[in-house]
């Protein structure tokens, strides 16, 4: 009677499998093998391919296998939007108190001050605090401080920070005779342009309209921002053809020559140009 095989015994059991021709028996391949060898490469085999289907259920199968994948996409792109939303919001939040700041700096509005300490000035380095600014009874806190120092205060154009201004070319706003010059002692922060009745006021660079309206000493004005935060403004026009938001190109016309408002004597052109919160001399840019 043979002896009863232990489990070891059959897993170390040496087999032999034999490949014939089925037609003439003849031999053409043998395998040797164990048990304990088959079990090892089934386990082996399995093993590589349940990581393998594991990987492609979390990555490229994910959508289809996975009831968490379009959950978690969707909440991805919502932090994203999110993310976009909080920037943009906090961008148009510094640019309407910008605009403002401006308009009432051009106005000339007496009745109202800069006391939000949120509002800045954004400039081509970054965002600037411009902290609580009062807007004088005859003019804005800039033009008080350029009568101070009695032209002081005119900007150094050959420094690097306004040489890109001389690098660009300006569209003359209007073609005409220079009837009064920029002088900061007399308190006149522009040029006056006389011109034919009617003759268009056109844009000098390309920029949006930051403001058109009308005020009491400049009647009907319009203001154009420009890139490098420059400032263009054009005073006492008949009517104003570009609203507040429009975008506009170099010679694009913005307004009509006229009279409006009790600061001036004839129909012209007051025209002025803001960089930076400095007033600079409109015919060092520009050729009229």
């Amino acid at each position: 009677m043979r002896p009863k095989k232990t489990l070891s015994d059959r897993l170390t059991t040496r087999y032999q499998l034999v490949i014939r021709n089925e037609e003439n028996l003849a031999e053409k391949t043998t395998v040797g093998f164990t048990y304990a060898k088959l079990l090892v490469v089934s386990v082996a085999i399995f093993v590589v391919l349940f990581g393998f289907s594991l990987f492609l259920s979390k990555t490229l199968l994910a959508k289809w296998f996975d009831p968490k994948h379009a959950q978690m996409e969707q909440d991805r792109k919502l932090f994203e939007l999110a993310l976009r939303v909080d920037s943009l919001a906090g961008e148009v939040q510094r640019k309407e108190l910008y605009i403002r700041n401006v308009q009432r700096i051009l106005s000339g509005d007496t009745s109202s001050q800069f006391q939000d300490p949120a509002s800045v000035l954004v400039n081509d380095r970054g965002v600037r605090q411009i902290g609580s600014l009062k807007v004088g009874a005859n003019d804005s806190l800039f033009r008080q401080e350029f009568e101070r120092s009695g032209g002081a205060a005119m900007v150094n154009f050959t420094s690097g920070k306004f040489r890109e201004l001389q690098e660009m070319v300006f569209f003359p706003p209007l073609v005409g005779l220079v009837s009064d010059k920029y002088d900061v002692k007399k308190g006149h922060y522009g040029v006056d342009i006389v011109a034919k009745t009617n003759e268009p006021v056109k844009s000098i660079a390309d920029g949006t309209v930051i403001m058109a309206s009308w005020t009491q000493d400049s009647g009907h004005v319009i203001a154009v921002q420009h890139r490098g935060n420059l400032i263009s403004v054009y005073k006492h026009n008949a009517e104003l053809l570009k609203k507040v938001g429009s975008f506009v190109n170099a010679g694009d016309i913005l307004a009509i020559v006229g009279n409006s408002g009790e600061m001036t004597n004839g129909p012209h052109l007051h025209f002025e140009l803001w960089y930076n919160g400095s007033s600079l001399n409109p015919e060092e840019f520009v050729t009229f």
